[in-house]
């Protein structure tokens, strides 16, 4: 590793073990995070390890350090951090988080990682005080992350719930019918019928299909022969992409298969095939010009609901295209086809009412997009100053302006 700091061996700095069995039907609901090569994955009542925490992936998905803060269960899938050796742990997770661990994959099918092939990395050789202060500053960039992250979450539930508000429970129509305040401006409370029609649904309101909300784009079937070598082009995006943004292990292409595949910042994403749990879902993409590859769909507005409305929907929905998805797992994969979605009926003011409503969705869907800005941002200051601070190349101290600059 170039840079002013000495280097020591990985076995130097910490120590590695592998994970340890518990199967889903092994574990009893409790306090403690189950976590495996990708993440948490259950609860046990019960941990093996005591807080802070630091995974790797060892088998399924190679690398990806996480930091856990509190006792937890590591599967065997993972490595996980039995003595830091003095260092200061977030030290530890940064370096483990700094690692190209694919290199080291020695599984024919299934990527695995063999503990035996660490023992030859080098690290910085850097004092506890140093440390310190590089784990203070990398510490403070990722809690800012964190809060974000939260902040995005909290965003959404207000949009999933203020949808189901109005257009799944029509409480503004009920307190209408049954003379109570809407709390709502009175502009708003004008646009809701004060009366429900036969089929229950409000006065003047049609049930219309999810399927014909949006002009739904799958992407498209690049294949290896497409990528570039030197990551040239753009971006593919795949389920990795829209969990984790651009990372070492994204392929780049300049094979243009449509300019309908391509997709740019505020595109509005929804993950249709995949692990149910953990990949059926939408995403706002924020990590510039890319190429959308298939299981994805890029949900386009129609010019019969805003795209704030159509994120709400899909976060509302969510629940029931996992359920949908789960139905039809197969080896761990489900799917939602368009035919499930033209099955999937919503009830809707007229167009023009609906445009009005969008209103009160607009501002939480630009705040979700201002802080996926911030999170980008974020993102690439870490990316930029960690392997400056672990080379030596950069002093804690010499920070400022960088940070000042992003």
């Amino acid at each position: 590793m170039a840079g002013d700091w000495p280097v020591q061996r990985l076995p130097d700095l910490l120590t590695l073990r592998r994970g340890h069995d518990l199967a889903s039907d092994k574990r009893v609901d409790g306090a403690f995070p189950v976590i495996a090569a990708t993440g948490q994955v259950g609860i046990h009542n019960e941990p093996k390890c005591d807080s802070p925490g630091v995974v790797i992936g060892r088998s399924g998905s190679i690398g990806g350090a996480q930091w856990i803060d509190q006792p937890f269960w590591p599967l065997n899938t993972t490595l996980y951090v039995v003595d830091f050796k003095g260092n200061n742990p977030y030290f530890c997770y940064s370096v483990l988080k700094s690692i190209d661990f694919q290199r080291f994959n020695a599984g024919s099918g299934v990527p695995t990682l063999n503990r035996n092939h660490l023992v030859d990395i080098e690290v910085p050789a850097i004092s506890r005080n140093e440390q310190d202060n590089i784990a203070n500053l990398l510490f403070t960039l990722d809690a800012k992350f964190d809060l974000n992250r939260q902040m995005v979450a909290t965003l959404e539930e207000m949009a999933r719930a203020l949808f189901k508000s109005w257009f799944v429970d029509f409480d503004p129509v009920r307190a209408k019918v049954e003379g109570r305040d809407t709390g709502l401006p009175a502009d708003i409370t004008a646009l809701f019928p004060d009366s429900f029609d036969i089929d229950a649904l409000p006065l003047g309101w049609q049930r219309k299909s999810v399927l014909d909300l949006a002009h739904w784009v799958n992407g498209a079937a690049y294949k290896n022969m497409h990528f570039s070598a030197s990551n040239e082009g753009f971006p593919v995006v795949k389920i990795a992409e829209l969990k984790s943004g651009v990372t070492k292990q994204t392929k780049f292409t300049n094979t243009d298969l449509g300019e309908r595949y391509k997709i740019s910042d505020g595109e509005l994403l929804f993950s249709w095939s995949g692990s149910p749990e953990t990949s059926i879902d939408s995403f706002v993409w924020m990590s510039g010009e890319a190429w959308l590859n298939q299981h994805i769909f890029a949900v386009r507005e129609n010019g019969e609901a805003p795209k704030a409305v159509l994120h709400a929907m899909l976060k509302y929905l969510k629940p029931r295209f996992v359920s949908i998805a789960r139905d039809k797992q197969t080896t761990g994969l489900g799917h939602v086809t368009k035919e499930d979605m033209s099955n999937m009926l919503i009830g809707l003011p007229q167009k023009d009412a609906l445009f009005n409503l969008s209103q009160r969705f607009e501002p939480i869907f630009d705040r979700i997009i201002n802080m996926l800005a911030q999170q980008d941002i974020l993102e690439e200051l870490r990316g930029t100053l960690l392997p400056k601070l672990l080379s030596g190349e950069l002093r804690v101290a010499d920070t400022e302006a960088v940070i000042a600059a992003a």
